[in-house]
């Protein structure tokens, strides 16, 4: 039996379709199940910050019922107490599928009480649990979100990629309807910042520096980053805010963490500021720098850009320029190991 050559042609364009369609569904099934590990141990990062905020409630209940004898607040300093601690328990009891509505009910009780009846060191102690809250949910749901627009394509459905995987769900719960009044002052503005640790093949990272408009005699050096926009992720404006800044453009999937969170108050522009930073690690081919897209007020206030080591952040530190975040000469070596990692690491505070 002969074929004619259109035949062979025809059966070479089938093969190399067969062949080009069990390529994409095995690697759409590999990045299918990479996002429901991630989203599972999203969901498992998240139960621990909630995990922590109930401990956190009950220290906060036990510091009301010490100052609730006299009082004639409403609502009662006792009844908070008690009712914290009821949510508190429940909390820790309740399985996933009914858990949303008791964490809701927590965290409006926390939002009832009076931080001014709290000791300062659990007031900070508060502020930092229902942080991390916010950010592990934040970070959930953006998993959940990926993984649900994978595996809702028609095609992914109709060839059953997913397999037997539940499908993730989002989880919902009311944040502080003040999270300011946390730091128990008065600021202007509250955002979440997105900073990338870039690094250069000999461990260097990339600091820029700058200063407030209204202090121009007064620089300071710091990382890439800036404000997150609304609707975006954490990881989309990083990479934005690195583009802007220094004309690099990065793989979102390269970028590894968030390694770092940091929770800064500080004056800026005539406003005071509560920013809550969250830090990406990337390594990079050195290059130079040069910024693609800044705002005015990154025009006035960013005034240069330098690669630096450990020795180089000390001797800034020794001229008396304040480098942000602190003691990163000893922070680099971990930026380092999560730059290079195949996987993100756990998120932990600095100052």
């Amino acid at each position: 039996m002969t074929f004619s050559a259109t035949t062979v042609l025809v059966l070479a364009l089938v093969a190399a379709l067969v062949v080009a369609l069990g390529v994409w569904a095995f690697s759409t099934a590999n990045r299918l199940d990479r996002l429901h590990v991630r989203t599972d141990l999203a969901w498992h990062a998240l139960e621990a910050a909630l995990a922590r905020r109930a401990v956190v409630a009950r220290g906060v209940a036990v510091s009301l019922l010490g100052s609730a004898s006299g009082s004639d607040t409403d609502p009662p300093p006792a009844e908070l107490a008690r009712r914290l601690t009821v949510l508190a328990d429940r909390a820790e009891r309740t399985g996933r599928d009914d858990r949303e509505p008791v964490e809701n009910q927590l965290a409006a009780t926390l939002s009832a009480v009076d931080i001014a009846r709290l000791p300062p060191q659990q007031v900070a102690e508060l502020a930092d649990a229902e942080a991390r809250v916010l950010i592990a949910r934040r970070f959930h749901n953006d998993a959940v979100r990926d993984t649900l627009g994978l595996r809702t394509r028609r095609p992914v459905r109709w060839l059953h990629l997913g397999g037997t995987a539940p499908m993730p769900t989002y989880f919902e719960i009311a944040e502080r309807a003040t999270p300011a009044a946390a730091t128990g002052l008065e600021v202007d503005t509250t955002r979440v910042s997105a900073r990338v640790a870039l690094l250069d093949e000999q461990d260097r990272i990339l600091l820029m520096r700058g200063h407030d408009p209204l202090v121009p005699e007064v620089s300071f050096w710091f990382t890439v980053g800036g404000g997150v926009e609304p609707g975006e992720t954490l990881r989309a404006a990083a990479v934005r805010e690195l583009y802007e800044e220094t004309g690099h453009t990065a793989d979102p999937s390269a970028l590894r963490g968030p390694i770092w969170r940091r929770v800064a108050v500080f004056p800026f522009n005539g406003d005071l500021i509560r920013s809550e930073e969250l830090f990406f690690a990337l390594r990079v081919p050195r290059f130079d720098p040069e910024a693609t897209d800044l705002t005015f007020v990154e025009q006035r206030s960013i005034t240069g850009n330098r690669w630096c080591g450990p020795a180089e952040i000390r001797a800034l530190v020794a001229a008396g320029e304040t480098v942000y975040p602190y003691h990163l000469d000893e922070l680099l070596a971990e930026a380092a190991r999560a730059a290079d990692a195949e996987g993100d690491p756990e998120v932990r505070s600095i100052r």
